[in-house]
C-alpha cells in the first residue's frame, strides 16, 4: 500500500535561514516541499513567513509546516494567530512526538540559535513520522480548534 508523500510548507526569517535552508537540504528527496522564504540573510520581520506558512497549512496547500528563527518563540507565536494552527516550539525529541501524538501540532518551530542542525534533523524525523493518536486526544484537538 503507497502511503501519500507528505508536503512540508518551509519558511523563516534572518535568523532562521542557515537552519531552514538545512533542512530542506536534508529532506528535499524525502518529502515534497515549498519554500515560503525568506531567501537571504537581510532583516526581514518574522510574522510575514511565520503566517505564510500558517496560511499554506490552513489552506490545503501544505500538509505540515516547518518555521525557524532565531529561537522558534516568535514565529510560533505568530503562526498561532492563524485560526486552525497548532505551532509548537521544540527544542528536543520528546516535545515533538508528544506535540504530534497529543497535540496534532501541523507547524513546528526551531530556533537556529538554540538547537544544532543535527538536533533539528532528529527533532524533524519524529515530527514527520509522529501520526496523531486520536482517541481521547480528539476532543482536545476540537477545543483547541474552536477557540
Amino acid at each position: 500500500m503507497m502511503t501519500k508523500k507528505l508536503k512540508i510548507g518551509f519558511g523563516c526569517d534572518h535568523g532562521g535561514i542557515n537552519l531552514k535552508n538545512k533542512l530542506i537540504e536534508i529532506f528535499k528527496d524525502e518529502y515534497e516541499y515549498v519554500d515560503y522564504g525568506t531567501y537571504t540573510a537581510d532583516s526581514v520581520d518574522y510574522p510575514v513567513y511565520a503566517k505564510k506558512v500558517a496560511d499554506a497549512v490552513v489552506a490545503g496547500e501544505v500538509d505540515r509546516g516547518i518555521i525557524c528563527c532565531g529561537s522558534g518563540i516568535g514565529v510560533s507565536i505568530a503562526a498561532n494567530k492563524v485560526k486552525g494552527i497548532r505551532a509548537v516550539v521544540c527544542s528536543d525529541t520528546t516535545s515533538a512526538r508528544y506535540s504530534r501524538l497529543h497535540n496534532d501540532a501541523n507547524v513546528l518551530c526551531m530556533g537556529e540559535r538554540i538547537i544544532g542542525a543535527l538536533t533539528a534533523e532528529d527533532i524533524c524525523r519524529i515530527w514527520l513520522d509522529t501520526e496523531f493518536e486520536g482517541g481521547r486526544h480528539q476532543r482536545r484537538v476540537d477545543m483547541l480548534n474552536n477557540m
